[in-house]
């Protein structure tokens, strides 16, 4: 097995292909549709690396790192995945620094002129309803005085409609908005972005960090480099006053002005309305929508000279839910320990149902009648702490909050309908990308969202009343099933066996 180094993404695959995690596609292969297509078909299994890709034979492409929670956990040395969102919790409360270098594998090779993004790069069209070759695995860094000292890092969706230009996607609660929009309004704002980063990087940025507790100035990238164990290094861009992931495979860099925008694509320009003409498939598990955004100005593509390898993560899917959950599920941790130290045991987001953003469940002990009420306080915080949160659900300690079964058997059962619901007011800021914000509104800009408003179901018992809810227990675990059955014919029973009554074996 080659030793454990994730400090670049050549690193991690090196890692990921001694124990069997990285499946190579030697064939050749389309960004238009074929892609992803394949990465859609085999989600939840192995990391595929495609090493022939048509019309870019000079480019690698990965995909499906994020997309298994047992794979996630290996690259981050833990031994089980449930252990990930504490080091990342602890990488919150003690970051470490950038480290700038000046000479950088990303900028091996410089092109500063006759620049063609799309020429370059093998940008993936995801489905036939796509309304561009959409780049959405770049990761958008802005540093230094424009954004107060610290290092800012995310996934901002990019389609380039020119040669050497294109739109960015700051969308409305995205720190780089604020900086565009009110700090920075109407200056030119250097950006990089970084395609194909070291894993703790991108598991960064596809946080969505709560900003109660990571606000504008920290330093993002001083969370990545404590979750690898080693600094992130960074080198000077070649032509903007901005730096670069010294570690990644590319770098796009240029700049934006919120004085200059245009359309994400040509239908939608031809409208001219946002939030209508297709554009590709966004985490919400719906086809997105075009809107009138930041024009980004290109002005040089650097990349290591070996074979550079693309990163086109599915902006819908596992990847993205369990990638993006990372440093989300960690923040709700530290939210809640600010609030009540010691009442929340667990976090978990469920993969595949919008978890980055759409939801969280909170495991919580009620050690004394004094926590009784908090479980409720921390319903609305959590709600109101992350813009367009659509559910909070808080369960007890008995309840395994990684089986949507047993929460649902939570809820069911434990749920006072007249007293356990709290609910955010609608009005508030919503999420530009989740239809029901928008339904039957005629917007006309992303300002103009306004949230439903959130639900908060408390599925906990009353501490007073817990004698009354003792779980049924079954001596599952403890008899000798060896004694009646061979270990084949156990085997096959347990491949019968759905995961809920596997947990209910042990549990119930």
């Amino acid at each position: 097995m080659v030793e454990r180094n994730i400090t670049s993404l050549r690193g991690a695959l090196d890692y990921l292909n001694s124990i069997g995690e990285l499946s190579v596609v030697k064939g050749e292969v389309s960004p238009i549709l074929e892609i992803s297509g394949i990465q859609k078909a085999l989600e939840n299994g192995p990391t595929l690396l495609f090493e022939n890709i048509q019309g870019y034979p000079w480019v690698r492409d990965v995909g499906n790192i994020f997309s298994r929670r047992e794979r996630v956990a290996k690259l981050f040395g833990a031994d089980d995945y449930k252990q990930v969102k504490f080091k990342c919790q602890e990488a919150i409360r003690h970051p470490l620094p950038v480290k700038e270098v000046t000479e950088a594998p990303c900028q091996e090779v410089v092109i500063d002129r006759d620049i063609d993004v799309m020429g370059t790069l093998p940008i993936l069209k995801h489905t036939e309803r796509d309304g561009a070759r959409i780049l959405g695995g770049g990761n958008t860094l802005i540093s230094g005085k424009f954004f107060r000292g610290g290092t800012h890092i995310s996934f901002n969706r990019m389609s380039f409609r020119g040669k050497d230009w294109g739109t960015i996607s700051f969308g409305s609660g995205n720190h780089a908005e604020w900086v565009t929009y009110i700090e920075h309004r109407s200056e030119t704002i250097p950006v990089t972005i970084n395609i194909g980063n070291p894993p703790a990087v991108t598991a960064a940025a596809a946080a969505g960090f709560l900003h109660p507790i990571v606000p504008i100035g920290a330093d993002e990238l001083g969370f990545s480099g404590a979750l690898q164990g080693s600094p992130v290094e960074l080198v000077k861009a070649k032509t903007v006053d901005a730096y670069a992931i010294a570690q990644a495979e590319w770098v796009i860099e240029g700049w934006v002005n919120s004085k200059e925008r245009a359309w994400e694509t040509e239908e939608a320009e031809k409208l001219g309305r946002i939030g209508v003409a297709p554009f590709f498939p966004e985490w919400t598990g719906y086809l997105g929508r075009a809107y009138r955004l930041l024009k980004f100005h290109v002005t040089a593509i650097t990349h290591r000279r070996n074979r550079p390898i693309f990163f086109s993560p599915l902006a819908n899917g596992f990847e993205t839910d369990i990638g993006g959950s990372l440093f989300r599920e960690a923040c709700f941790l530290e939210l809640a320990d600010r609030m009540r130290p010691g009442l929340v045991q667990d976090v978990n987001t469920f993969e595949g149902v919008a978890g980055w953003a759409g939801h969280v469940v909170f495991q919580v002990k009620k050690a004394r009648r004094a926590d009784e009420g908090h479980q409720r306080n921390l319903l609305s915080a959590a709600l109101a702490a992350a813009q367009g949160q659509r559910l909070v659900i808080v369960v007890d300690e008995d309840v395994d909050i990684y089986s949507p079964e047993d929460v649902l058997w939570a809820l069911t059962t434990r749920l006072n309908p007249g007293t356990g619901l709290v609910r955010i007011a609608a009005g508030g800021m919503g999420q530009a990308l989740m239809p029901m914000e928008r339904s039957g509104i005629a917007v006309q800009s992303s300002e103009e969202i306004r949230h439903e408003g959130g639900l908060g179901l408390d599925a906990t018992v009353p501490f007073d009343g817990k004698w009354n809810f003792e779980r049924a227990k079954h001596p599952g675990d403890k008899v000798d099933l060896k004694r009646w059955f061979t270990a084949e014919e156990l085997a096959r029973i347990r491949e019968q066996q759905s995961p809920y009554a596997r947990l209910m074996a042990v549990k119930g």
